[in-house]
């Protein structure tokens, strides 16, 4: 349970404060600062619940984990129900707050960060290219995390080369897909959006656990991993 509770807080704070900085400061901070945002959450989190849980916030991280052995079914399972429902309940309070703005909030219009594709979403770009970076994108993600966090590396510091992955990915894919890589993160913003966010959903559940399930068998096959 503990790890549960650190999982949906962290993945809580992750959409909270990812897709809050692009809903209530992203006329003002750009893609950039957004990208920090995400970025930045991550770094925060995992060194605030890396030692309990380590830190995964995503469902697509945990199953390149588990791929990688190097977690149970069972907490694999636990972690992904923690995190859908932390993604869930930072995109619910972060609605309750763009809520309060005296001129209104139209999530039709300005919606609510949720992830997407084609015309009218962002850059424009079309659904092959959003599998494409989603998939790619995650793969490398989860890469950096795995390698990061095996024996041998500096572990102090894997939170901010993670974090660091996080905000370079955003810079490349805001304009794509508004950048998920992670089920959890599309999954809240989609709940309260509806629509669009919600029929396009499955391919930000797709295309990461692709992504991620490639990264975790290179290191179950040891050809990315540093012990023989």
């Amino acid at each position: 349970m503990n790890k549960a509770c650190a999982e949906f807080i962290g993945t809580f704070t992750l959409v909270l404060f990812g897709c809050g900085s692009a809903v209530i400061a992203g006329d003002f901070v750009g893609g950039l600062g957004i990208s920090f945002a995400f970025g930045l959450a991550l770094v925060a989190m995992a060194y605030g619940i890396g030692p309990l849980s380590g830190c995964h916030i995503n469902p697509a991280v945990s199953l390149g984990v588990l791929i990688a052995g190097r977690m149970s079914t069972g907490d694999f399972v636990t972690y992904v129900i923690a995190q859908c429902l932390g993604g869930i309940a930072g995109a619910g309070v972060l609605y309750l707050i763009v809520s309060g703005k005296l001129a209104g909030h139209d999530l039709g219009t300005s919606g609510l960060g949720q992830n997407g594709w084609g015309a009218g979403y962002l850059g424009e770009y079309g659904m092959m290219s959003a599998l494409v970076f989603e998939v790619v994108a995650t793969f490398l993600f989860v890469v950096v995390i795995l390698g990061s966090t095996q024996n041998g590396a500096p572990a102090m510091l894997a939170g901010l080369a993670i974090g660091l992955t996080l905000v370079v990915i955003h810079i490349v894919g805001i304009q794509v897909t508004g950048v998920s890589v992670n089920p959890a993160r599309s999954l809240g913003p989609a709940v309260f959006v509806g629509g669009q966010a919600l029929s396009q959903l499955w391919l930000f559940i797709v295309a990461p656990c692709v992504g991620a399930a490639v990264a975790g068998i290179a290191f179950r096959s040891k050809l990315l991993a540093a012990e023989a």
